[in-house]
Parts: C-alpha cells; structure tokens; sequence
C-alpha cells in the first residue's frame, strides 16, 4: 500500500481510538492485507463448469475493462483454454479507454479474441454476435463434413463476480432472464439460458480466486463492488479511490466534485466533507460517509474514466 494510503490510515486508527474511549469498547480489527472469499456456490459453480466444458463450443470469459488484469479469472485456463474464448472486456464506456487498449493488444498478442463492451449500448452486442459466429463457422463447417446437422452453439459465460455476466445474458436473450445488481454474488446457481440469436448461454455464478494476497488488487476488486465491500474497511477504500483519482485523473474528480483537488488525500477528504457537510457531531470529519459517497459514485457510473490496472510495458 502506498504511503498516501497507509497516512489515510492513520486517520482512521485514530477515529477509531476515539470511538473507543467514547464508546469503552474494544477497537474494530481491520485486515489489511490477505482476503479470504470463496463462498460455496463459487466451489460449485467451478465443479459444474469443469464437467460441461465438453458440451460448450464457445467460452465467453467477462472481464471489467476497467480492471483488464485484476477481473481476470485465476486458475481456471487449465479449464478454459480447452475451447475457443472470447474475452469480452465490459463497461467500456465506464474505463479510460486509452489506457484499456494497451491491455486489449496484449491479449490480442496472446491470441485472444477480444471485444470492448458497453453494456448499455446495442451496436456493440451486435459486433459481439458478429464475431461469436465468426469463431463458431469452423465448428458447424467441421459438423456439415461429418454429415451432422448444425447446432444451437452453447456458450459458456464465466468471469468474477459483478463484471455484467447477467446483464449481457439479458440483452442477448432479450429479456430479463437472469438476476442483475451492482453487488457481488447476485448469480447463485448455473442456468442454461436461450437468446435470441441462437445461442444457448451457460450463465454462472462469479468466481473468485480462494484468496487475494495483493492488497492493491484487493481494493481494487473491492473498489468496483467486486468483492464484499464489508471485507474491507470502507475508509481503506475511499482512500484508496480519492488517492487513485488524485494520482491519475485529477481532473475528473474536480470536475465531478467541483473542487480543488490537493496533493494531499487528506485535504481533498477535507474538502469533500465541506462540500456536503459530511462532520460528525463532533465537528471530525465523517471519513466514512465521504467514502461511501465517492464508492457509490463509483460503482453507480457516475465517476467514470478510470482504468485501475496501470500497463507497465
């Protein structure tokens, strides 16, 4: 963690030391570092993909654009790489695309079909189909010369939970046919799921790594509404969002907040918390009210332009 995130911290053990004396209780202990989330549905739902990778043609692997690295799954291309994928990097119109397209030209390098797409947007769900049938024509081509009929292509949906698997099935399907929501683990259980286009989708539960040790990623993942915000403490994470802003797109967060943005996180919580009057009774300032604030605004789209994965050539 960087040292201005570690000074965020400070702020918060010593709001915390205050709570105690005030309150005669025991202080809160926070992890910081590892994170353990692995839920039993998550160990399923990898045990049921595993057994049905034989009858899927196509895998459809969702990746946040603005986390091109960190959103991608861990320890399954042993499963994965057996059929062809597509990596569909989604909420594009949410990422600094300039800085997603670095990522996007990696993985083309790697042999990845790859396609940037805005979930809201339906020219971009017809260059998904488009290119879908692209990949599948070799595989009707190999059933017409063995004199089998053609089939209706079954497409496996994976990814970490939250990266718009579900919403994508909706707008394929062209109807609300799996549940949605800007929280992790919305999806519980696998579904074959038909569209309008001809697919059959394979909808799955997000899927996370048994345990995240980077604490970087970690806030990252819990900055996007990845991870249960309630892993973390949701002052690391506005600390680490205000920080990440100020760092990279300064001009964005002063054109949303309309304000003078510091070299100093802690004179931008300042700040924020005069702009909506964020104090305690006290008169501190409510770190995490001003955190919670800027994490909605976040995950909602409403602070957008961001990439957190940085491309170190």
């Amino acid at each position: 963690m960087n040292k201005e995130v570690i000074k965020m911290n400070m702020y918060q053990k010593r709001k915390e030391r205050k709570e105690k004396r005030k309150n005669n209780s025991e202080e809160k202990v926070i992890p910081s570092t590892s994170i353990n989330w692995y839920p039993g549905h998550m160990v399923k739902a990898k045990r049921e993909i595993k057994e049905r990778i034989k009858i899927i043609d196509v895998i459809y692997e969702c990746v946040d654009a603005r986390m091109p690295s960190s959103s991608k799954l861990k320890g399954m291309d042993d499963i994965l790489e057996a059929k062809p994928r597509i990596l569909v990097m989604t909420k594009k119109d949410l990422c600094d695309l300039e800085e997603t397209n670095k990522w996007v030209k990696y993985y083309e390098k790697k042999g990845y079909k790859v396609i940037l797409l805005d979930l809201t947007n339906n020219d971009d769900y017809k260059k998904l189909i488009k290119l879908t049938n692209e990949v599948v024509k070799p595989i009707q081509e190999k059933r017409t010369e063995k004199g089998l009929k053609s089939k209706e292509i079954k497409i496996g949906v994976v990814g970490i939970p939250n990266v718009g698997k579900s919403t994508l099935i909706n707008k394929l399907a062209g109807k609300r046919v799996a549940n949605t929501g800007n929280k992790p683990g919305v999806t519980k259980q696998v579904n074959w799921l038909k569209t309008n286009s001809g697919f059959l989708l394979l909808d799955t539960p997000g899927i996370l790594w048994p345990k995240i040790e980077d604490n970087t990623e970690a806030l990252s993942l819990a900055s996007t509404a990845t991870i249960k915000m309630e892993i973390l403490n949701m002052t690391d994470i506005g600390g680490y969002i205000i920080t990440f802003f100020k760092n990279y797109y300064k001009d964005k967060l002063a054109e949303k907040y309309d304000i003078e943005i510091s070299d100093d996180p802690n004179e931008i919580f300042a700040d924020l918390a005069k702009k909506f009057n964020y104090f305690e009774k006290d008169g501190e300032i409510d770190y995490e009210k001003i955190s919670n604030k800027v994490y909605n605004d976040l995950v909602s789209g409403m602070l957008k332009g961001v990439t957190f994965d940085r491309w170190k050539n």
